[in-house]
């Protein structure tokens, strides 16, 4: 169980948290304190019907679904697929996030995550939160293998709350994992692994007692 502590979620692009453990954060959001951090528009990833500004809206609203409180939300301009451009700046921001949310657990792309921008969050994520628990989550399309060893249960509501949040960002239509029927899927997936019915997987990177 996790219970009264502070969670901070890493998301190098809007809607990675959500699409990965959307309800995950559903279930932890009414015993914990969460934070949400973006470190890009993706303006250039937009179609170009839509401005620039559409997904940092969009994460409010899916935020709101969620329930994490918007004084909880920040976001950053690093242009997207060229985070590596500006590793030292984003490493001086993690310490800086470090030092003002002491957050107890940071939920991060995991290790084998092959998006270039997925890639620096873990790295510098691994520097900046070195004494915090660290769990990396699960984004099928970003992975060619993925070690799931931490498992987190979801009810069918916690699961139905996920989906209202992807909903949200309706600038992603586009996309071809974007459907309900993959997500509920894979939470069946993961759910049998741990003798459940519905369940999100984490790569368990660090945990501190």
């Amino acid at each position: 169980m996790i219970k009264g502590k502070k969670i901070l979620l890493l998301a190098p692009h809007p809607d990675d948290p959500e699409y990965s453990c959307g309800g995950s954060i559903a279930k932890w959001i009414k015993d914990n304190e969460i934070y949400y951090v973006a470190f890009s528009p993706c303006i250039e990833s937009l179609p170009d019907t839509f401005s620039d500004d559409t997904l940092f809206k969009e994460l409010k609203a899916s935020a709101e679904v969620l329930g994490i409180p918007e004084p909880n939300i920040s976001t950053f301009n690093f242009p997207v697929r060229r985070f590596n451009e500006h590793r030292q700046d984003i490493l001086e921001l993690l310490v800086s996030l470090r030092k003002s949310i002491a957050p107890d657990i940071v939920v991060m792309p995991n290790s084998s995550d092959i998006h270039q921008d997925h890639r620096v969050i873990y790295e510098e994520g691994l520097r900046a939160f070195k004494h915090s628990c660290l769990i990396g989550y699960e984004l099928p399309w970003n992975n060619l293998e993925f070690k799931s060893n931490f498992h987190v249960r979801i009810s069918e509501k916690d699961l139905s709350v996920k989906w209202e949040a992807i909903s949200a960002y309706s600038s992603q239509g586009v996309r071809a994992y974007k459907s309900k029927e993959f997500f509920e899927g894979l939470a069946r997936v993961r759910g049998l692994q741990v003798g459940a019915i519905y369940a999100e997987a984490f790569e368990l990177i660090r945990w501190v007692l």
